[in-house]
């Protein structure tokens, strides 16, 4: 323990980290409450002298946005379609690197990797993936169809391409690819966690199981699940945070436009609300979604930790 004479001294070592948490976390978070409450906030005319009310209209405008509904839409169905699924996959793939001993080392840095690829580079190869490019050719009006690998299994075990990504295509195929995309994304860091957590238990619990002959999956939802609880309700609930800042993953398929050709911002989500709505110099109306957005993640996260409260064993 450090003696109260020389905590300067500690006080002094934290001062870089400190100074740098006040000026790009603190403040940020101050000014954004501060900005979604001045109506109708412009930076621009801000700059200029400009002086704005201080009220709620920020939040009413962003409320009665037209395409508000359809990002937060987007966002929740996204969110309560991936990380259940996400969750799901992990824990099967953890459970299976376990009983891997020769080769465990290797295929977790295999999974692993996704993590610290960039997400835009990524969503460019998912795009490529699902890709369906319709061309003409000659003067009979032939089209050819240059279709992506998954249209290339498709069409190898006897079905038709689907139009997944293009300009025409259905929101549900831009939803499958959204999905596969997300979780695939999301795997590596769920299964780093729960696959630490399974290396932590006791093995006493699964030698006692054994002498008994309890079924594998029996022992899988006694002795597994439940031990893993606290790890499962972490990823669940980081999960659901990640899942709603969701942004970056849609930018790598569809581009900044936010959904196919023809159809622009059919997926956006909150985040991409808020950044077309500091492209269009709305500071005021931005900050206020942040805030809105901040809100649901609260609720979600509270419900979760009460949630899992109840079916949580430490």
């Amino acid at each position: 323990m450090v003696e109260s004479k020389h905590s300067w001294k500690a006080w002094l070592y934290l001062a870089p980290a400190i100074v740098l948490l006040l000026v790009f976390t603190v403040w940020p978070i101050i000014n954004t409450v501060r900005l979604a409450f001045l109506e109708d906030y412009n930076s621009s005319m801000a700059i200029g002298g400009a002086t704005y009310e201080f009220g709620i209209r920020n939040f009413a405008k962003v409320l009665q946005y037209k395409d508000f509904i359809n990002c937060l839409t987007n966002t929740i169905l996204l969110c309560v379609l991936t990380v259940p699924l996400s969750t799901i996959l992990a824990l099967l793939i953890a459970v299976c690197l376990k009983q891997i001993k020769p080769l465990q080392r290797a295929l977790q840095t295999i999974f692993f990797l996704p993590y610290v690829t960039n997400s835009i580079a990524i969503g460019m190869v998912f795009a490529a993936m699902f890709n369906m490019v319709g061309s003409a050719f000659g003067g009979e009006n032939e089209l050819i169809i240059t279709a992506g690998i998954i249209n290339n299994v498709i069409e190898f075990f006897g079905g038709q391409p689907i139009n997944w990504i293009n300009s025409g295509s259905a929101y549900w195929a831009n939803i499958v690819v959204m999905v596969v995309y997300i979780v695939w994304n999301a795997l590596p860091f769920k299964i780093l966690i729960l696959l630490g957590g399974l290396q932590s238990i006791n093995t006493q619990y699964y030698d006692a199981a054994k002498v008994d002959g309890t079924r594998r999956a029996r022992v899988f939802t006694r002795i597994t699940v439940p031990l893993l609880s606290p790890m499962l309700a972490y990823v669940v609930i980081t999960g659901f945070i990640g899942g709603f800042k969701e942004y970056s993953s849609i930018v790598g398929i569809f581009g900044e436009k936010m959904g196919p050709a023809g159809d622009p911002g059919r997926l956006n989500t909150m985040v991409g609300f808020i950044y077309d709505a500091l492209a269009g110099d709305h500071t005021g109306r931005a900050s206020a979604a942040a805030l809105i957005l901040f809100g649901i993640i609260l609720v979600v996260t509270l419900i979760n930790l009460q949630v899992s409260k109840k079916n949580t064993h430490y």
